[in-house]
């Protein structure tokens, strides 16, 4: 016991000392990707070449259990700025930034996070893709489509470059000769092995952009937050030549969860319908006709090579703070909003409460911590970002959360045992929550079963959902979801 109470006083002592330390605010870099499966060789997955992140995570904190909220770009995204759990059905849309922070006066409640940081003296820099409308956020659309800013209160300076396809959103869907696929009214492949090089598509654009940022916000006084948004991996699967040559596709290893889980009801998935709007796609599978070996393995290849080119911009990122002389004193944050489901389950796309649509990286190094732990098992979810960043910043919390500070988690031998491990995420008329060894969904529809439960032991890929066979289990996760109803179901 006396052991225990020691490590406890040594747990908080270290924060405390982490906080007394480091009174220069540090400054920070926040890398935002779309639609990012913690697919990547620092997760330890083999056949992805991803070097310049692994490189990156070699360096702070790989989170190997992180759960976003929602499985939807925009409301994952709401999630994250604002660290709350939805509490309304459409903050698990992709018009949640727009309905609640878009066009609102500013308020003494922040906006986001980074409206907390500019307030407290950080110079705030937004480029690409970081809540979900291109168009909504940056201020050169405005005057051509009438667009208000998604996130009027939180940047200093937003910027984007669209390059030939003149707009953001067009940009969103980029195809190498200027196109997109609202210009093409669909007619196009959900996939391009494009002749050009990194700056032919918008997320090489926007590296370079950052790129002068950085030069720039290296000779400023003031700590500085710089949010960087990838578009890639998200569709179309987009990439440079010289990152699908990086892959041998028929050696691309295809889901180990091929099939419809067993004892659910087919209202739980999807036909994947953004996936099949690209027109020209050779195959449209469904949930009663499965993609081919062949054509699985061209949309995984696709997937990877978007996901190396974004690596590639990502270590340009990298290199710029240490050429600067930056990396000493800035905390890099990568983000995923989502996984992403590549035939798992039939499914192409994300839009469900599976494991392989909630999960998704999160990786945070902060250089002022010496012995930063490498890997953190401790499940965590993106709401507990704003709370981490605030006490890293000293920067005061503005309002409680349910949302909880990891720097606990980020020290070497550190007491976690107090650390909660139950993650929340909602969609499709449903709560689900990640516990270390279960996933538990509870769904309100008058399709049956209403009830899911996955054994992550034996079962991590949710090939059967074993509820029916486990009625106490059941009622005893029921108390933890609940502990997760923010009014949107149950109350």
């Amino acid at each position: 016991m006396r052991y225990l109470v020691f490590l406890a006083f040594l747990s908080f002592f270290k924060v405390f000392s982490f906080q007394a330390k480091n009174d220069t605010p540090p400054n920070v870099l926040f890398i935002f990707v779309d639609d990012l499966r913690p697919e990547l060789g620092c997760y330890g997955t083999k056949i992805i070449k991803t070097p310049n992140i692994d490189r990156l995570a070699s360096q702070g904190s790989v989170f190997n259990k992180h759960y976003v909220q929602v499985p939807t770009c925009g409301a994952s995204r709401y999630a994250l700025l604002t660290g709350l759990l939805p509490k309304a059905k459409n903050q698990l849309s992709n018009e949640a930034i727009r309905t609640y922070i878009s066009g609102q006066p500013e308020k003494d409640t922040p906006e986001t996070f980074i409206h907390q940081l500019r307030r407290n003296g950080y110079f705030t820099v937004g480029i690409g893709k970081i809540s979900h409308y291109i168009d909504g956020l940056y201020g050169y659309a405005e005057s051509s489509i009438g667009a208000k800013p998604e996130l009027p209160y939180s940047w200093d300076k937003n910027l984007f470059d669209p390059g030939k396809w003149k707009d953001g959103w067009d940009a969103f869907f980029a195809y190498a000769d200027g196109s997109s696929r609202i210009t093409k009214k669909r007619q196009v492949k959900p996939y391009e092995n494009g002749n050009v090089g990194d700056e032919g598509y918008p997320d090489g654009l926007s590296a370079k952009l950052a790129l002068h940022q950085l030069d720039s916000l290296s000779n400023s006084k003031r700590p500085f937050f710089l949010a960087v948004g990838f578009f890639k991996p998200h569709l179309p699967f987009n990439a440079p030549k010289k990152y699908w040559n990086m892959y041998r596709e028929d050696s691309i290893p295809l889901t180990p969860s091929p099939e419809i889980p067993e004892y659910i009801n087919l209202a739980s998935l999807h036909n994947s319908p953004e996936f099949n709007r690209y027109a020209l796609g050779e195959e449209k599978p469904d949930l009663n006709t499965p993609a081919s070996r062949a054509y699985a393995q061209k949309i995984r290849h696709a997937y990877y090579a978007a996901v190396s080119y974004m690596d590639a911009q990502v270590g340009k990122l990298i290199e710029k703070l240490k050429e600067k002389g930056l990396d000493k004193n800035t905390v890099v944050v990568l983000w995923g909003d989502h996984g992403w489901q590549l035939g798992d389950h039939r499914v192409w796309g994300k839009h469900t409460l599976f494991e392989r649509a909630l999960r998704s990286p999160l990786i945070i190094v902060d250089p002022r911590i010496k012995e930063q732990k490498k890997k953190i098992d401790k499940i965590v979810s993106s709401i507990d970002v704003y709370p981490t960043l605030m006490e890293m910043c000293n920067v005061e919390m503005p309002y409680k959360t349910k949302g909880r500070s990891m720097i606990g988690l980020l020290y070497q031998n550190e007491l976690d045992k107090a650390w909660k491990e139950a993650s929340y995420s909602y969609f499709n008329k449903g709560i689900s929550v990640r516990v270390p060894r279960y996933r538990y969904t509870k769904y309100f529809r008058d399709e049956f079963p209403v009830v899911e439960l996955y054994d992550h032991t034996v079962d991590p890929n949710e090939n059967v959902n074993i509820a029916a066979t486990k009625p106490h289990l059941v009622k005893k996760l029921d108390s933890i979801l609940e502990e997760g109803d923010t009014g949107l179901y149950l109350k």
